[in-house]
């Protein structure tokens, strides 16, 4: 039996906007890549002095209602698993949706800020928008 459409909200609610402040443990984590069975490789700022890649585990509350993909951001726990042997770093604690609103946060990763998709001026001219060079150029050189 599927679970009832008010858990569905409930979580998609959750994750939608940023909290006030983020516990010590937490951490702002960039996906690499989906390892299989909800766990996810994780990259961390460098400026932390922990490892920079974690193996993640996706919570059973996530599952199959919000989907994660490659460069996205989650809030990683790191302590959830401290107690355990095993090669699990952590587990996600909340998956950054609204990437704009979380970036205007304090506890935001200058690692992490957006960078302009658009190149700085270059010396050379862009030939977007002209004509190729006709035959008739060519034969008066």
């Amino acid at each position: 039996m599927p679970r009832p459409k008010r858990h569905l909200l409930a979580t998609a609610q959750e994750t939608l906007f940023p909290p006030a402040s983020l516990p010590e443990n937490h951490l702002i984590a960039k996906v690499r890549k989906a390892e299989g069975k909800n766990l996810y490789s994780v990259e961390l700022p460098s400026s932390l002095p922990t490892e920079k890649t974690l193996l993640v585990e996706l919570p059973s509350r996530f599952r199959s209602q919000i989907w994660l993909k490659r460069g996205g951001y989650v809030v990683v726990d790191t302590e959830a698993f401290a107690g355990r042997e095993n090669k699990l770093d952590g587990e996600i604690v909340n998956v950054v949706r609204d990437e704009r609103e979380w970036r205007k946060r304090e506890f935001w990763p200058a690692e992490f800020v957006k960078k302009s998709s658009y190149l700085e001026e270059s010396d050379e001219e862009s030939r977007v928008g002209q004509l190729p060079p006709s035959d008739d150029d060519e034969v008066e050189g």
